[in-house]
């Protein structure tokens, strides 16, 4: 029993956009809901069976169908909410834009919200808002470098071409060294995270010595030989080279990804490798050093164990190095910023 329904006819264009409307995956949830409530009020359905189908209730039903029947297509779509209306009309949002891109404030080098209120007659909060709007942060600055090797393309097409198809029974390293890891001990004892409080340690330090650590990691699998070395000269280098060859099969080629370091290109450096054929170096671009994956794995390692670490002799440091090295390998993700 109850009020006879309303037929609802739906019209083939209507239908059509409707069932868009109803497919839509992620985006416009609510409004996929109305689609699908107008779309089987058209089929028959009463507004309890389709409360039901839908898992909602019969007055959102009976409301979203009497929409389409008093205003169609348009009835579905959300209403202006009240609130107050708008202040900032579009020549204020102009005027801020066309500051922030096209000048600079006669006593800085960059816009500060004050500086821009102050300049345009608006608020602190306003500009900030046109800011968000448009992505703007006239705060902040980052850095690049081109590389200006004439071979940059071919040296790129060879190094991502080893990671993307490497040779068959061959392994590929990405060789490089740390430098001068610090030993750092703080003056005072830190003082340990607590409720409503972050972990707090002094500013300054005492240095302890420095170490060098040799890595070389496996592109394929994320297996990492490591070695530290008290130095980062030629010798220490070949003798990280005598490592790899110890813990490579003898059956196996090793294609080794290196940078432009000086270190890597001596005459030792060179007899060595003529002196051992199935290795293959490969050097990446200059100022491009960024291509060997390993250089990934320092940023790791400096977050993760270097930058908060607490070490009181080059001994200690070094022995949380290779605890690190032991404890985190293989690591395959940490290929996902390459896009590999």
């Amino acid at each position: 029993m109850g009020r006879p329904l309303v037929s609802l006819e739906i019209s083939a264009q209507d239908r059509e956009q409707l069932q868009a409307w109803s497919k839509r995956p992620k985006t416009a949830q609510a409004l996929a809901m109305r689609s699908r409530i107008v779309l089987l009020a058209g089929d028959g359905s009463c507004n309890t069976e389709i409360a039901r189908m839908l898992l909602t209730t019969k007055q959102t039903v009976g409301k979203w169908r009497q929409r389409y029947i008093d205003h169609g297509l348009d009835g579905l779509l959300d209403e202006p909410r009240p609130g107050t209306s708008r202040k900032l009309s579009d020549k204020d949002v102009e005027r801020v834009l066309a500051l922030t891109l096209e000048s600079t404030p006669q006593a800085a080098t960059h816009w500060s919200t004050r500086e821009m209120a102050k300049a345009c007659g608006l608020s602190r909060a306003s500009v900030h808002r046109i800011w968000s709007a448009f992505s703007l942060a006239p705060h902040r600055a980052e850095t690049f470098k081109l590389s200006k090797d004439p071979l940059f393309i071919e040296k790129v097409r060879d190094i991502v071409g080893l990671y993307l198809a490497p040779p068959e029974r061959a392994l590929v390293l990405c060789v490089d060294e740390k430098s001068r890891i610090q030993a750092l001990d703080r003056t005072a004892p830190l003082l340990p995270m607590r409720p409503g409080q972050i972990e707090r340690r002094t500013h300054d330090y005492a240095r302890h010595g420095t170490t060098t650590l040799f890595a070389a990691l496996d592109a394929e699998t994320g297996e990492l030989i490591g070695k530290t070395l008290p130095r980062h000269r030629s010798v220490e280098f070949r003798k990280f080279l005598d490592a790899i060859e110890q813990n490579v099969p003898a059956e196996l080629d090793v294609h080794l990804i290196l940078d432009n370091y000086g270190t890597h290109k001596t005459q030792l450096i060179r007899d060595w490798l003529v002196k051992r054929p199935r290795f293959h170096p490969h050097f990446t671009p200059t100022s491009a050093s960024w291509l060997n994956l390993v250089e990934r794995w320092f940023a790791l390692l400096t977050e993760k164990q270097l930058r908060r670490g607490v070490h009181r002799s080059s001994k200690e440091l070094e022995k949380a190095i290779h605890s690190y090295i032991k404890l985190h390998r293989p690591q395959l993700w940490l290929f996902e910023g390459y896009g590999l």
